[in-house]
C-alpha cells in the first residue's frame, strides 16, 4: 500500500509517498520533498504550481490514499484561510485521481507518532526518523537542513498507515 502523507501549506507544502507491503516491518519512504512557491507569484499561480506538483507525483508513485493534515485555528486568519485553500487544492486532485482521503488532526499525529497528544515538534521528528526507513536518496532531507514540513508529511502518512491497520 502506498499514501501519499501532505503537511498542508501554500509556501512550504510537505509531501511524502511512503510504503508498506505484507510482511514489512517498517514503513518505506519512497519520496519526500518540503515543495516551495515564491512569495513573488500570485497566489493563484502558487495554487496551480502545487496541483501540478502533487498531479506529478501522483503519476510517478501511484499512491492509493491522500493523508492529509486538517486545520487549526490561529490568530492570523488570512493565513489560515490561504492554507484551506492550499489544502483544496491537494484534495481535489488527489479526489480526482480516485484516492481515498484520509484527514488527521495534530493531536492524533502526535498520538500516534510519539505516544501522546502533547508531544512537542522535536520528540514527533525524533520518532518519525525511528519509526521508518528513510532512503535519503528518495528525499530531500540529505545534504542540508532537514525541513519540518518533509518531515511533518512523513508524519502524517505514518499516522494513515496506523489508523487504517496497514
Amino acid at each position: 500500500m502506498r499514501i501519499l502523507g501532505i503537511d498542508p501549506g501554500f509556501e512550504r507544502l510537505g509531501i511524502a509517498v511512503l510504503e508498506k507491503n505484507r510482511g514489512d516491518k517498517k514503513e518505506k519512504v519512497l519520496f519526500s520533498e518540503c515543495f516551495k512557491t515564491s512569495s513573488k507569484l500570485e497566489f493563484s499561480e502558487r495554487l496551480s504550481l502545487i496541483g501540478e506538483e502533487i498531479k506529478k507525483i501522483i503519476k510517478k508513485y501511484k499512491p492509493e490514499i491522500l493523508s492529509i493534515e486538517t486545520l487549526f485555528l490561529t490568530t492570523n486568519q488570512k493565513t489560515v484561510m490561504r492554507v484551506a485553500e492550499a489544502r483544496g487544492v491537494a484534495v481535489y486532485e488527489c479526489s480526482g485521481a480516485s484516492m481515498k482521503i484520509f484527514e488527521v488532526s495534530p493531536p492524533q499525529i502526535k498520538m500516534t507518532i510519539a505516544g501522546h497528544g502533547k508531544a512537542d515538534k522535536k520528540q514527533v521528528m525524533k520518532m518519525v526518523k525511528m519509526l521508518v526507513n528513510i532512503d535519503n536518496s528518495k528525499t530531500c532531507l540529505t545534504g542540508r537542513q532537514e525541513s519540518d514540513d518533509e518531515l511533518d508529511a512523513i508524519a502524517i502518512a505514518l499516522t494513515a498507515f496506523a489508523y487504517l491497520k496497514v
